[in-house]
């Protein structure tokens, strides 16, 4: 059966979440979490929490899936040697550094591949296999059937199944970040999506924000599938929620009734969807927190707080109890797994009254009440006419008991060795004498006319890249660019291989899956901005990969690029409307319909975003109201091998001048909306 996995962004919930069944937890501590406005736990409170777990059995996962900057390698590298030697049953991580981190460090360590790493097809799943990966944790807009087709590939599949839906797919939301420097891949997500915005100017729409999700009437198809966990979302939310999600999953999961109801009474958004996973997406997945919500909430949390009063029973103790003349008395106790242990205690008197025995020692070491132990049996050999006091058997139960957890902790914590090693230990690469300038277009018109010559690689959309070639542009010259997110990957594929039949030799990788295509298919590899490498240690995990160069975060300060340890080529996002969204759902379709689209959106502010949309690959693509413009910057960017530009709405024309500018430095007046990105004020 699979593992009920809950959230724990507090010492409280952790209480909650125990106390109601869980199988395990995932948790944060102090640093890279990508819940750094959670509670969160401290070095002593992480051991204790491990200690607490599992004395129960229960698992313990601990997030350190925020990217990581150069400057805080190590401390991530101390942050892990500390989750190896208090026994973390596995790491959830994002960040390329940290398979380096384990690889190298702690083989032994099992690392999970997060949400955030953008895990939806059979390819990313295999790669993170092929990475060390012993779990895959599922984008959330995957549907039924993928998730089935995912679940055979020989590494454990994580299912999102309650809690909040981010509108973007997680990894590739960039809006918190570019508007208000808080990244969601840093942790620090401001929830830009919760806020109105709307297809039509003005409407005080929320058009970005979606109910949560529920599938609690799906987790035993789920579980049968051969899915491992099931994850409930909520790091972020009070205890009551916690235990009424894991209380409810639980009776879910075991065929049991379970109240809807009460979940949507302590936290939803108008209501729950199962629109992902039935593939019924639209209109009916969007709502927002109502006042009624709220309301419900404050009424029926002390009624769940009665959910997590009292301990849990998570086993069952047998004792043994021996009383002789003569001899000090001795308690041993043994759990379901074979754990033993044994104390001693006074020696026993001549009874002047009843003497001790059987059924008045099972009265009193069947008072388990304040543990996590129900009473399994009792042997005895005991001596007539002794006396013991209560209040010594009471004693040693106390004192056997105590014994009993830590053995049991003991038993089921598993401690890795930690050697600390470098992960950047490699001789980098002198930088490149001069930019490089890559071109990346949207639609075919913008090739009419334009001269190339100043191009290194033209990226075409992979959709694109046959009639690119019959339009007579130089195959030497392609980068097939692939999708983000798609969800039909066996349709990617066999255009990539028609277009490594028409002679193009070379792919950008937007995702780790398109690693494994590219080497299947013999493609040069480069890989995109959409990997989030933000240091070093990342990028040399890419090169082993077989990536030839790769383009780094445009999360990263301008300062911190310029001292990044190169192990291979690296080039940086340096014109374009950033993205900020990638969406299964789109906004606008659910808005005005397709028939009403005029391609963008708007914020509370009137600012318009334009929305892409690659019908093919499912995902609607939400850009930037503002142009990102370095060239008049380049000078603080020569660690850069080669600049990307990227163009949406732009003519051959406006396209040949902006190279132009980037190339030769010429005095091409800047967009009238241009900005410096975050290559200035950086991220939290």
């Amino acid at each position: 059966m699979a593992e009920i996995l809950a959230p724990c962004g507090s010492e409280e919930s952790l209480t909650a979440a125990l106390r109601c069944g869980c199988d395990a937890v995932y948790l944060g501590g102090e640093h890279f979490s990508a819940r750094q406005n959670a509670v969160n736990f401290t070095k002593e409170q992480l051991k204790k929490a491990v200690y607490r777990c599992h004395k129960r059995g229960v698992k313990v996962y601990q997030a350190v899936n925020t990217v990581v900057f150069d400057e805080q390698l190590e401390e991530c590298k101390a942050a892990v040697k500390y989750a190896a030697e208090i026994g973390i049953d596995g790491l959830i991580t994002q960040d390329l550094a940290l398979v380096e981190i384990c690889r190298n460090c702690c083989p032994d360590m099992e690392y999970h591949a997060s949400t955030q790493m953008t895990v939806h097809s059979e390819s990313g799943v295999l790669q993170a296999k092929a990475l060390g990966f012993s779990r895959a944790v599922l984008s959330r807009e995957l549907p039924r059937s993928v998730i089935e087709e995912l679940t055979g590939l020989g590494i454990e599949t994580e299912v999102f199944v309650h809690g909040a839906l981010c509108m973007s797919v997680s990894g590739q939301c960039y809006m918190s970040a570019v508007i208000g420097s808080r990244s969601a891949n840093r942790g620090l997500c401001a929830q830009a999506c919760r806020l109105p915005a709307s297809a039509e100017k003005g409407e005080e729409r929320y058009d970005l924000s979606l109910k949560d999700m529920s599938y609690l009437n799906r987790l035993g198809d789920l579980s049968d599938m051969g899915v491992t966990s099931l994850k409930i979302e909520g790091r972020m939310k009070r205890p009551e929620y916690v235990a009424a999600a894991v209380d409810s999953c639980k009776n879910a999961l075991e065929g049991k009734d379970f109240d809807l109801k009460r979940l949507e009474a302590v936290f939803s958004r108008s209501g729950f969807t199962d629109g992902y996973f039935t593939g019924k997406t639209g209109k009916a997945m969007f709502g927002t927190r109502q006042k009624e919500d709220v309301i419900s909430a404050a009424k029926i949390l002390p009624e769940l707080h009665e959910l997590y009063r009292r301990t849990d029973k998570r086993g069952k103790v047998a004792f043994e109890f021996s009383l002789h003349e003569g001899k000090p008395c001795v308690l041993s106790a043994e759990d379901e797994n074979g754990v033993r242990v044994q104390v001693t205690g006074d020696v026993p008197e001549k009874a002047l009254k009843k003497p001790c025995d059987e059924d008045f020692v099972k009265k009193q070491l069947s008072k388990l009440g304040d543990t996590i132990y129900e009473f399994g049996g009792l042997k005895t050999d005991i001596d007539g006419g002794l006396a013991f006091p209560v209040s010594a058997i009471n004693e040693m139960r106390r004192r056997v008991i105590a014994l009993l957890d830590n053995e049991r902790s003991e038993y089921f914590t598993r401690r890795v060795s930690f050697d600390d090693r470098d992960v950047t230990d490699f001789k980098p690469i002198e930088r490149t004498e001069n930019f490089e300038i890559r071109v990346i277009i949207s639609k075919l018109s913008q090739l009419d006319g334009l001269d190339l010559s100043d191009v290194g690689l033209l990226g075409v959309p992979a959709q694109l890249v046959l009639k690119a070639i019959e339009m007579g542009v130089d195959k030497d010259k392609i980068l097939a660019v692939t999708p983000r997110f798609t969800f039909d990957e066996k349709s990617l594929v066999t255009k990539l291989e028609r277009i490594k039949t028409a002679g193009v030799t070379k792919m950008l990788a937007m995702n780790i899956g398109h690693c494994l295509i590219a080497e299947r298919l013999g493609f040069e590899l480069h890989t995109g901005y959409s990997f989030n490498l933000c240091n070093s240690a990342a990028l040399n995990c890419v090169k082993k990969l077989g990536a030839k160069d790769c383009t780094v975060s445009f999360e990263m300060k301008a300062a911190q690029l310029q001292k990044l340890k190169k192990p291979l080529l690296a080039g940086i996002f340096a014109y374009g409307r950033l993205p900020l969204m990638l969406t299964a759902n789109c906004p606008i379709k659910q808005d005005t319909g397709c028939k009403g689209c005029r391609g963008h959106l708007f914020d509370r502010t009137g600012r318009e975003f334009p929305v892409k949309c690659p019908k093919e690959h499912g995902c609607a693509e939400i850009l930037n109201s503002d142009i990102l413009y370095l060239a008049d910057k380049l000078d603080d960017f020569k660690n850069a091998d080669f600049l990307e530009l990227h163009f949406y709405e732009e003519t051959s024309e406006e396209i040949g001048e902006i190279i132009r500018a980037y190339k030769y430095g010429s005095a091409e007046e800047k967009p009238h909306n241009a900005t410096n990105g975050l290559y200035y004020r950086g991220v939290l």
